[in-house]
């Protein structure tokens, strides 16, 4: 091959360089998007202007409980804010929640029961309001759920798992050193004593007495009739009703009616969401937030639960 040849054949195409370029620009364009996104999801309100209504004057607060109630912070200081707030005349709980910690769950229930102590308090459950999900909501001064809501599941739940028999096939042994003979109880690495079985299920039956006796004093229920019905079975809204876990039945917007009835907003109320704190970008991208919370939560060993996950 003569250098001639080989220089002309080693000289980039017009194609390839076309092909080059639009790869760059490609690349470029998504960018530009990406850092556009940034400057708009950091500015302050951006969230809470998409899809929101009722920004400015008076009108109902509005607080979503979405998803398994993994923390009660952020709904916590919403309500906090909106019970403050002189704008806001009432509050809409909307929740979506198949329940989560109990922890969690009966720190907004409390929150919800203070924040009734100046304004008023609707609940409205959509797809799924069940055992954490039906705590939170019969904090409020009233409930509303559709007919084919999946609500109740009143009852607690602790998932232990066992890794002893994977750990011999593997020959892998642990050792513990402990100052008290409960120290490691819940252990996966060894099978658990009749004690320890007693123990776990007296801390267990303790929590669901305490939901027995929470949803009793926000529905106006006898106890009784409430333990009747909690033994983790779930419900129909439209069941719910019957029984009197819930007051109407309805959907998002006859929630909002409701609640502007009570607040004595007439015709149509503004809705005031959440201001959104600042997002990171990358965080927003990876989802990062959320998954530190999904990691604490399943690495706590002893995870007591107001949650209907049946396929957990």
């Amino acid at each position: 091959m003569t250098e001639e040849t080989f220089a002309r054949r080693s000289q980039p195409t017009r194609g390839g360089r076309r092909s080059c370029l639009a790869v760059l620009l490609v690349l470029v364009a998504v960018l530009a998007v990406l850092v556009l996104l940034a400057v708009l999801i950091g500015s302050p309100g951006f969230l809470s202007g998409i899809g929101r209504e009722g920004a400015r004057g008076e009108g109902i607060g509005v607080v979503e409980v979405e998803g398994v109630i993994l923390s009660s912070d952020a709904v916590v200081k919403e309500l906090v804010r909106f019970g403050r707030d002189n704008r806001v005349r009432a509050i809409l709980l909307r929740i979506d929640s198949p329940g989560g910690g109990v922890a969690a769950s009966q720190e907004i229930y409390r929150e919800v029961m203070r924040t009734r102590e100046r304004k008023k308090v609707v609940a409205s459950m959509g797809g799924v309001a069940a055992s954490g999900g039906l705590y939170v909501a019969a904090a409020a001064d009233r409930v509303v759920a559709d007919p084919g809501t999946l609500t109740g599941s009143i009852s607690v739940i602790m998932n232990l798992a066992n890794y002893e028999e994977l750990f011999r096939k593997i020959g892998l042994r642990s050792i513990t050193i402990k100052s008290g003979e409960f120290k490691d109880i819940g252990s996966p690495t060894r099978p658990m004593t009749d004690r320890e079985k007693e123990i776990l299920q007296k801390l267990v039956q303790d929590m669901h007495e305490q939901f027995v006796q929470a949803v009793a004093q926000g529905r106006g229920l006898p106890v009784e009739k409430v333990a009747a019905l909690a033994d983790g079975r779930v419900f129909t809204g439209q069941e719910a009703w019957r029984l009197g876990l819930v007051d109407e039945l309805g959907n998002f917007e006859d929630a909002v009616a409701l609640a502007a009835e009570l607040a004595g907003i007439k015709g149509r109320p503004n809705l005031i969401y959440p201001r959104r704190t600042r997002f990171n970008m990358w965080d927003l991208l990876l989802g990062r937030n959320q998954a530190r919370q999904m990691t604490d939560w399943l690495a706590h060993p002893l995870r007591i639960q107001y949650l209907y996950a049946p396929g957990l």
